[in-house]
């Protein structure tokens, strides 16, 4: 027989179970969101060619290759080269080849923001929330799959006391059948031994059929490396059970403070608020006029660098400004109100939210401390029931009892055992949600 622990099923739930791929699926997604906004500052190229000839007569031959540059700062850098050729062109344009190099600058709205920066900057923080919601699906899929292995655990301990039940029955059996043919004991103490050891066969049965079923419980949360579903082995048991003196019961201010800390649904409020702060710096553009500057410096030829002369101001330049007022600002106030809004809106769920963590904490904490105080009585029980069922059997060998009680100290110790192996089970998936709940059961 081979043994399956504790640890064993927590790495493979984090690496091979489904959640847990999913999880890895959606950061990869996050990640690939942070490329498509940054492709919104990749450096464009552009060319623009038109000709016109009619009637025999050359309107124009227009050729204009540009290479437009975004920064994130808001200005966009643009350099090119022109060519104009024609009888009938815009004698605003200058003809022959010509080149330009110039910048257009936001004065007011997008300048501190734009949509480009506020993209790139959302999608950051939602790869970043992608790693903590990884530890929130990771969360609830381990104290899943603990309560799995621990239920595994107990029917495996259930059908190991009873096995043990079932062999010293038989060996009882054959020992009241001896003493009956040596004329020591009445015939109705074998019938009676019989039925003891029926009860426990039939019980034996029950118990190993649960431990096969709880198996199959524990197998939804086994995967393969090749993502396969894997079917626990009935030759599969659970290792040693931790004992109590390795769980002990926590501090309650220390899982408190924890959990507001670092609890990974609380921490994706954290990372919303960052969102919803960057959206309401864009929606804050809005309640600014459009100013725009631009400036070209013009050179003869398609070497601008080397025929631009003179000052910026004073010779082959071009620039223009462009300013856009909504005289009422509506939609900006709106969009501004409305970004306020949900933010309070997120700080509500956030609060409220921690709330409900930390009264869960409270709860299996209470819970825990009742359980502890519980196994301590259940024990010293056990230990009695123990002790009258060794002196009934001693009793029984020196005809000073009857087989009926020998069963009833035995029966009732058995039951005690099966409290205390429930009561150790339940202490430990307790621990483990009160992990889960502060939210560090990863």
């Amino acid at each position: 027989e081979s043994t399956l622990s504790v640890s064993q099923v927590m790495s493979i739930v984090k690496r091979y179970h489904p959640v847990a791929r999913i999880a890895d699926i959606n950061i990869d997604m996050a990640k690939a969101d942070i490329t498509i906004a940054r492709g919104q500052f990749d450096p464009q190229l552009y060319s623009s060619n038109a000709q016109k000839t009619f009637d025999g007569t050359d309107y124009y031959n227009y050729n204009r290759p540009e290479l437009n540059i975004p920064t994130w700062f808001g200005v966009n850098i643009s350099t090119g080269i022109e060519y104009l050729s024609g009888s009938r062109t815009d004698p605003q344009e200058t003809s022959g080849k010509t080149s330009y190099f110039g910048v257009t600058v936001p004065l007011a709205k997008n300048l501190l923001m734009d949509k480009r920066r506020a993209a790139l900057q959302t999608a950051k923080i939602y790869k970043d929330a992608s790693l903590v919601e990884k530890n929130v699906l990771l969360n609830n899929i381990l104290q899943e799959s603990m309560a799995a292995y621990w239920n595994w655990t107990l029917q495996y301990q259930v059908l190991r006391v009873l096995n043990d039940a079932v062999d010293v029955n038989r060996k009882r059996v054959e020992f009241i059948k001896t003493s009956f043919r040596l004329g020591d004991r009445p015939g109705i103490d074998t019938i009676e031994a019989i039925a003891q050891l029926q009860n426990m066969e039939l019980m034996q049965y029950q118990a190993a059929l649960d431990f096969n079923n709880a198996g199959l419980g524990l197998s939804v949360y086994l995967w393969t490396s090749e993502q396969q579903p894997y079917t626990l082995p009935s030759t599969v048991i659970p290792d040693t059970q931790p004992g109590l003196t390795e769980l002990p019961v926590p501090v309650l201010d220390s899982l408190l403070n924890a959990a507001r800390l670092r609890h990974p649904e609380l921490r994706l409020y954290d990372y919303k608020l960052d969102a919803l702060d960057v959206e309401k710096k864009l929606k804050f553009q809005e309640l600014l006029p459009a100013v725009y500057f631009t400036y070209n410096q013009l050179g003869k030829g398609y070497d601008v660098l080397k025929t631009a002369t003179g000052p910026l101001f004073e010779n082959n330049f071009r620039y223009g400004f462009s300013v856009g007022i909504p005289l009422r600002f509506s939609a900006g106030r709106g969009e501004y109100k409305k970004a306020k809004l949900k933010i309070m809106e997120a700080e509500t769920e956030q609060r409220y939210k921690q709330l409900l963590v930390e009264t869960k904490v409270r709860s299996y904490y209470n819970e825990l401390v009742t359980l502890r105080n519980q196994l301590l009585l259940q024990e010293n029980n056990y230990k009695n029931y123990r002790l009258l069922l060794q002196g009934e059997e001693t009793r029984f060998k020196n005809g000073e009892s009857s087989l009926f009680l020998v069963n009833t100290r035995e029966n009732k110790t058995l039951e005690a055992l099966q409290k205390l192996q429930e009561l150790r089970n339940k202490y430990i998936k307790t621990f483990n949600s009160l992990q889960w709940a502060a939210g560090q059961l990863l």
